[in-house]
This record gives C-alpha cells, structure tokens and sequence, in this order.
C-alpha cells in the first residue's frame, strides 16, 4: 500500500516497517504493545485506508491505546514520528538543550520527554567529521571494570543533584517501583472474626436467646483494622529543587499504587506559600501530574518561608487531611529566612496533629553535617525521626523504617553532638 503524500514519513517510507518501528517507540515510552497490537493495527489501516491524517491518528489511537494515562504519550509519539518532517532534527534538540541555547528552550508539553527519548533509544550527538592530529595522539586508556559497582547499584546511591539527564530518568523509573507499605492501625472498634482472639459476650448471648437461652455458639471478634494518611509536604525552594523533582515522582507512584496500605495520600508544595496539588497527582501519567502541579505552584525555585508555610498547614488544612493517624513526610533542608522561634512552634504543633512526623533533608548527604542553621536547630526536637533524602538508597531505607516508630534516623545523634 503506497503511502499518502499528505503525510511526512521518513525517506524510503514503507508503511508496515513504519508502524511497527511506531508501536516500538510506544513501548518504549511505557504503552504496553504486543505483537497482537501491532499486526491488529496494520490491518485496522489497511481496511481504513491512508488517505486523511484524522482518520489514520485515531485508527492507531483504537489498537494501542487501552488507557486514559497513555493518551498524552501517544499523541507526542504520533506527532514527532509521523506529523513533523524534521522530527530527528527536533527531538536531538530537545534532548540535547546545549545546541540551542538556554534562551531557546520552550516549555515542553505532558509526555513529550518520553515520546523523544523513545523515539531516540540509543541516539548520539553526531561525532565530528575528522579527528585532529591531538586525537589520533589520544593514548587508549582500558579500565578493569571487574570490581566497579553495577550501574544500578551506582545509581542507586547518587546524589540526585549530581545526576546527568540520562541517570535522572534512570532513577525516576527506579522510584516509580519503590512502594512504601505501612502497619495497620489497631481500631478500638471491633469486628466479627471467627479466628478471632476475643469472645464477643453480647452476640453470643443473643444468639444463645433465639434458641431457648441454650448456649450452641460462641461468637468471636478482633480489632478493626484502619489505614492511615500519608501527608507529604514537599520544600521546592531553590536550594530543593532537584531533590523535590525527583521525590514528588515518588510521590506520585505512591498515590496510584493499590495496595500499600495508605487510606488516602496528601501532597502539598511550600517555597513562599503553601499549595495543595493531591488532585494533581491523582492523574496516571506522571508527566502530566507533575506539569499540573508546577503550573499551579507558582514559587517554585523561590524563597523560602518555612515558618509561615507550616502555619498556613496547620490554621487551613490539618483538620481535614490529619485524620486516621496521620504519619507526615516533611521534605525541606530546613533552611528558612523566617524567626526560628515562629518555626519551633508551627513545627511541634504539626508534630502534636500526627502520629508520626518524618523529616527528610537531603543535607545529611555531607558526613560532617551538624544542625547549625538556626531553622534546622528550631525543628529538630519536634521530629520523630530525621532522615537522608538524597537518593534513592536513602528512601528505600525510608520504606524500611516507616512502619517502626522507635525509628528515630540521625535525630539522636545530632541532638547529642
């Protein structure tokens, strides 16, 4: 089938190698395709016909697309590959700013990360065309690279501000797998549970009733089990702002995986004030949620007003999301332009409306670190544990921890030097 010119294929276009080389860029943007998809959708334009741009895009959307999430990828991916016809050019570009300048760059769109660097796996810089007399000199230098750790385990342990474009992306799929599984809490309502521990007394003497007062059941209970809320508050200062990209995609996989145990989870940004973006953060697609929630928190790489942000936390939303036995991450350097005494207050009020307060600063990365800032000084004794937030070994080890609250981090350290 002869390709439609309206269209802006690639040079010596043949349609069935195109599509598939199509459906392969969508998996690698994270679109579950088969190969049952891609013959399905061959076929699906064979008998529709490639003759309108419309009618092609929505054919493809019907056999690739299964989910709402996957709808922003898929237009991205579509658009680069078969609408634009310099799509390489744009896409090496986009991948790699330097070429065009910082004063060039746009602001990209949900997705459209992933649809280039899945339309450009493997991709590279064009080389030079002759090499100098100083590189053909080059000596070779061969490393032995037989006792290096793993690029994942490398990975793992990188500080997130000394990460390269590639690694970022890396982690930020190693945190879309991370979990955070919490303990039940304990009700003192009780349940009926015919493994139960406790003899529920009043049923089984009701029962007992209905048959003449004689006793041929003993009914049993045991606790009801509830889930508590995860409450996020996240500094996106300036001094932060690596480190809160890469936590709010942790956040993020938290609030779309089943399972964990988390009655519900609440995300707030604070630089010079506090905004809510949990509704964000309920979209599927991460690029699109975190595009939402930085459109909405307009301090982002601002000041810092820890004090008053908190303050703002507690007087507005505290009642509402701190119910159920609320354990609090609390993500910041502690690094605030506020009065320290201001902080120390608004701090041990939060610390009193949770059940347990954790305090993730990404300054515990250096080995000498000491609470010499005063804000830092003001928060700490109001924390129930003080932990690394740095990498991505250091929130595994938050998952590891969460669920014991005798865990105290680095607090009792500092507090003794």
């Amino acid at each position: 089938m002869a390709a439609h010119p309206a269209l802006d294929l690639p040079d010596d276009p043949k349609l069935v190698g195109n599509i598939t080389h199509f459906a392969r860029a969508l998996r690698r943007a994270g679109v579950p395709i088969g190969p049952g998809a891609v013959v399905g959708a061959i076929r699906a334009v064979a008998a529709t016909g490639f003759h309108d741009k419309r009618d092609f895009y929505w054919t493809l959307h019907a056999c690739f697309v299964n989910r709402p999430e996957h709808r922003a990828v898929f237009a991205q991916v579509f658009r680069l590959y078969w609408r634009d016809p310099r799509y390489l050019e744009h896409m090496m570009s986009f991948m790699l700013p330097s070429l065009r300048g910082v004063a060039q760059e746009r602001q990209t769109q949900a997705g459209e990360k992933r649809a280039a660097e899945a339309l450009l796996d493997g991709a590279r810089a064009p080389a030079p065309d002759h090499e100098g007399p100083e590189d053909q000199d080059e000596p070779q230098v061969e490393v032995d690279a037989s006792l290096t750790m793993s690029g994942t385990e490398r990975l793992r342990h990188l500080d997130f501000e000394q990460m390269s474009v590639a690694e970022m992306a890396a982690a930020k799929r190693m945190l879309a797998q991370l979990r955070l599984p919490v303990p039940p809490i304990l009700s003192r309502r009780m349940i009926a549970d015919p493994l139960g521990s406790r003899v529920d007394r009043a049923r089984s003497l009701r029962l007992a009733m209905r048959r003449g007062g004689e006793m041929q059941q003993i009914v049993y209970r045991r606790p009801r089990q509830r889930w508590p809320n995860l409450v996020v508050l996240c500094d996106i200062s300036g001094s932060m702002s690596q480190y809160s990209r890469a936590v709010l995609h942790f956040v993020h996989a938290l609030s779309n995986a089943k399972g964990q145990g988390w009655a519900k989870v609440h995300a707030f940004t604070f630089g010079t004030r506090l905004t809510n973006i949990s509704r964000h953060l309920a979209q599927r697609d991460v690029d699109a949620a975190l595009a939402a929630a930085g459109a909405q928190a307009q301090d982002w790489e601002g000041g810092t007003r820890i004090g008053a942000c908190l303050a703002a936390f507690n007087r507005d939303w505290s009642r509402r999301v701190m119910g159920h036995g609320a354990v609090v991450l609390l993500i910041t350097d502690g690094l605030d332009r506020d009065a320290p005494d201001q902080l120390a207050r608004q701090t041990e009020r939060l610390h009193l409306s949770a059940r347990h307060l954790i305090w993730l600063n990404p300054l515990l990365r250096w080995d000498g670190f000491a609470p010499k800032a005063r804000g830092i000084a003001a928060m700490l004794p109001h924390v129930d544990s003080l932990r690394a937030g740095h990498s991505i070994a250091s929130l595994e080890g938050l998952a590891a921890a969460i669920g014991r609250r005798d865990d105290s981090g680095e607090k009792q350290r500092l507090l003794r030097g």
